[in-house]
């Protein structure tokens, strides 16, 4: 069962804003339905992110049987997709994969931009994908970057340490792919993005949050050290739809 804490944060401009904290509960849903609209594919009480974007999908209510009908509708069968937070599926559906993750927010973060970070884009790409494939932070993907605002470290030209915008739901904005080269571990890299990526969140008026594996206490650690505060757990699942894919039947 998800396990919450409600976190109120207030405060000055430079402090987190008080924003309503139960969009968090199904943060993906409330992103496809807000500021990321323009990304979201969608039918009815069913809704995903492009899948070279970032590959999850969401309900309106996970425990609607008609909201599973319309995410059948439209991924297909015998299709896996990752989808939050949801604790059991309906018949035909398989649990394929998943885990445990945290939900941090941002109640006392010092956020401050960092000279030293450069804007990244799409031309970054590939620098990027490596150093994730390396550091293994979450799902980065070729489009992942539409999403927000990354920021990098470069040493001599490369690409060293990440950090960015992932999903935004109303009044929020998630910080996410925070990586380090292992050969640049131990400089506080990680933290100074993180505080970059936060200054720019709270200056259009939103409050930083981010996710975590339950199990990534090294990562969990730094970011209660730095002003977060644990919210909620709950089950991240990779589930497969009933019946078999097209593509499945071709071959």
């Amino acid at each position: 069962m998800a396990q919450q804490t409600d976190i109120r944060a207030g405060g000055a401009s430079s402090r987190p804003t008080a924003h309503d904290t139960s969009v968090l509960d199904n943060a993906v849903w409330a992103a496809l339905g807000g500021p990321h609209s323009h990304l979201a594919e969608r039918v009815g009480r069913a809704a995903r992110y492009p899948a070279d974007v970032y590959a999850f999908a969401a309900l309106a209510d996970p425990g609607d049987p008609a909201a599973w009908a319309d995410l059948h509708t439209l991924v297909g069968p015998g299709t896996t997709v990752r989808i939050k937070p949801v604790e059991t599926v309906p018949e035909g559906w398989d649990i394929v994969g998943g885990g445990v993750g945290v939900q941090l927010v941002d109640t006392s973060l010092r956020a401050e931009h960092a000279p030293e970070a450069i804007r990244l884009g799409p031309d970054d790409v590939p620098e990027i994908l490596d150093l994730v494939a390396r550091t293994k932070p979450g799902p980065f993907l070729k489009r992942t970057i539409e999403l927000g605002t990354y920021l990098g470290i470069r040493d001599r030209g490369r690409l060293i340490a990440l950090a960015g915008e992932r999903i935004r739901p109303p009044g929020w904005t998630e910080i996410s792919a925070v990586c380090t080269d292992p050969a640049y571990r131990g400089r506080g890299l990680a933290t100074r993005l993180v505080r970059a990526v936060a200054a720019g969140i709270r200056e259009r008026g939103d409050t930083p949050f981010l996710h975590a594996a339950a199990n990534n206490t090294t990562a969990i650690r730094l970011y209660e050290s730095i002003g977060f505060t644990l919210r909620r757990r709950s089950p991240v699942l990779l589930v497969r739809s009933p019946g078999t894919s097209r593509e499945a039947t071709a071959l």
